[in-house]
């Protein structure tokens, strides 16, 4: 497997990631953040990716020799076809995760279906499936029915419902595939119907769901295909039934070989959704901004305002505490594999301007059947203040520094994005005098901003206050309005950031050594920064062949990690990464031309 050819299907509940042979080696259970039952990705055995004899399921095919992979059109439905020798088409692997309108609401249990379709008749399959639970450390025991098979461990059980033979899955027989199998794999629950009938209906209503959403899609006319992927993506990333947002779906994939940069991204932070949040709403994609908005109410507003934190849960109160995984050896064995995240403990002071940004279209958008009103500005008022108290002091910053603390500029500027726009929305909904308070304290704290973080020396903003250190961040300076794009401060600060964090035309978050040395890859949303901030300076022909390049690292389907090697393009880090998809959507928007100029105008 080529690094990274993994492509994601899901239902916003649940979430599998498929290799190009058809074998799924990731899956939490039964929701994103689960017990990875499937974990052949964080299991190998050697650096060359010697694969682990458990944690997986696959078709092996007789006679194949090859497979190719796609996405049916604009779904999250994959498809894999095994190629025989001669090259013609054998079998025909179909999988997916339902997801429909069924009986009036959302029908998205945790659940993903298997359909294995002769093509060419003959060919001999085995189907292998190998889940193990609790991080990899317990083989489950087994019992079978007529129709199925359940694998048990403790209180997880996992059910699988087949219309091929019983034995034949519990002992990998291999036979001939002469009709179509089905396999729902999911909760413990009978399923009355028969597998064939229900795989092809759930096919068709799942296929017919995700077209119908991407047609409501507001698609630049360049780029459609690739944004159109990253969409599909994200909304792959929400986790519906409390309206969370993952990182990505992963845990533990390395920044780059052997830096023990391994990290569980499987919680909401309330940054990446932000920018997640962002980026369908210029889509159009707003009920993934509603759903995200109960979430905090519920995970942030409701708790203890005194410990914010910069990460939660999908389910509120649930425990983040990290901890290593031992049964599971890391991805090319390079762990180690971690559950939870450490920095749910930290101080990252830019969330609550996250927290506000995020929630500021409810108040302003006409086509939401539930507006921001006075209620939810009063809400959001005690995280005003806490930006307010925030904004001039130390924490961990958007790099999530484990061993440091500083003032962060781009800490403070999003904890006077807070205040500013919390002053907006105190106007609109008729609280004058909150929102004079909120601009004055907004003009002090962005002047204390713009003195403390520039460095006279270098002539640029730097990274904390009064220091020399650059910072990709702050190319989003503009974007978030503290300065104009053709401000001299800030095009000086672009000039400092070409010089001193491009490697071969990738952005590095920063250049400094921090708690694992030295960074080796390419943060790849700072790239689509740098991209936006060259088309927004009237550099678009660089930052085309930017985005062009960037879209090449793509892996076969369409989707990017959270890192890039600079040299050779492999990707890194976990996957697939909702910042970079984000980034790509914002890149493509910017610099795609209107439908006007692209079809709709003759000449």
């Amino acid at each position: 497997m080529a690094q990274m050819d993994l492509a994601v299907i899901g239902n916003c509940t649940i979430a599998g990631l498929v290799d190009r042979q058809a074998k799924y080696v990731w899956m939490c259970f039964p929701k994103l953040d689960g017990d990875p039952v499937f974990n052949a990705l964080l299991n190998d055995q050697s650096e060359q990716g010697e694969p682990a004899d458990h944690g997986f399921m696959d078709v092996l095919c007789q006679g194949a020799v090859k497979s190719e992979q796609r996405y049916l059109r604009n779904t999250a439905v994959l498809e894999t076809i095994f190629l025989a020798e001669d090259g013609s088409p054998a079998v025909r692997v179909i999988d997916f995760a339902p997801r429909f309108k069924r009986f009036g609401r959302q029908f998205r249990p945790p659940m993903i279906m298997r359909r294995i379709e002769p093509i060419s008749s003959g060919n001999r399959i085995t189907v292998r499936l190998r889940p193990s639970f609790e991080y990899g450390a317990v083989q489950p025991t087994r019992t079978f029915g007529s129709n199925h098979m359940r694998l048990i461990s403790g209180e997880l059980v996992l059910r699988v419902t087949t219309d091929m033979p019983i034995s034949y899955l519990a002992q990998e027989v291999p036979f001939v595939l002469y009709r179509p199998v089905t396999l729902m794999i999911g909760s413990d629950e009978t399923v009355a119907e028969r597998p064939d009938m229900l795989g092809r209906e759930f096919l068709e209503e799942t296929t017919a769901y995700w077209q119908d959403w991407v047609r409501d899609l507001a698609v630049p006319y360049d780029w459609q295909a690739a944004v159109i992927r990253a969409a599909i993506t994200l909304k792959l990333c929400s986790f519906e039934d409390t309206g969370a947002i993952v990182a990505a779906l992963t845990t533990s994939l390395p920044e780059h070989a052997a830096s023990g940069r391994n990290w569980d991204y499987r919680f909401c932070w309330m940054r990446d959704a932000f920018f997640t949040v962002l980026a369908l709403n210029r889509l159009g994609a707003t009920l993934t901004m509603e759903n995200y908005l109960t979430y905090v109410l519920d995970a942030v507003l409701s708790g203890n305002l005194d410990q914010v934190a910069p990460l939660y849960p999908i389910v509120p109160n649930s425990i983040t505490d990290e901890a290593e995984v031992p049964a599971l050896k890391g991805f090319r064995a390079m762990g180690p594999v971690r559950r939870g995240n450490g920095a749910n403990t930290q101080r990252q002071n830019d969330i609550y301007g996250s927290v506000i940004l995020a929630a500021s279209q409810m108040f302003w958008d006409d086509r939401l059947p539930r507006p921001g009103d006075l209620a939810l500005y009063r809400r959001l008022r005690p995280i005003g203040e806490l930006a307010e108290a925030a904004a001039l002091t130390p924490d961990a910053g958007i790099w999530e520094y484990r061993h440091r603390a500083r003032c962060h500029t781009f800490s403070a500027i999003m904890c006077w994005a807070a205040i500013y726009r919390l002053g907006q929305i105190a106007e609109r909904v008729g609280e004058d005098a909150d929102a004079v308070h909120w601009r004055q304290r907004a003009i002090a704290i962005r002047d204390e901003i713009l003195q403390r973080a520039w460095q006279p020396a270098g002539e640029y903003f730097s990274g904390t206050f009064e220091g020399t250190d650059l910072d990709a961040a702050l190319l989003l300076m503009p974007e978030i309005g503290i300065v104009s794009y053709h401000d001299e401060r800030f095009l000086k600060t672009l000039a400092a950031i070409e010089k001193g964090l491009l490697r071969n035309g990738l952005v590095m978050r920063y250049a400094e050594a921090d708690d694992f040395g030295l960074p080796q890859t390419a943060f790849l949303v700072c790239t689509f920064w740098y991209i936006d901030t060259l088309a927004a300076v009237g550099r678009k022909d660089e930052a085309r062949a930017v985005l062009n390049r960037i879209l090449g690292f793509r892996n076969h389907v369409g989707l990017l990690s959270e890192d890039v090697d600079v040299m050779t393009g492999e990707l890194w880090g976990n996957f697939p990464q909702a910042y970079s998809m984000v980034g790509l959507i914002h890149s493509a928007l910017r610099l795609s031309r209107s439908w006007e100029e692209g079809i709709w105008r003759v000449s």
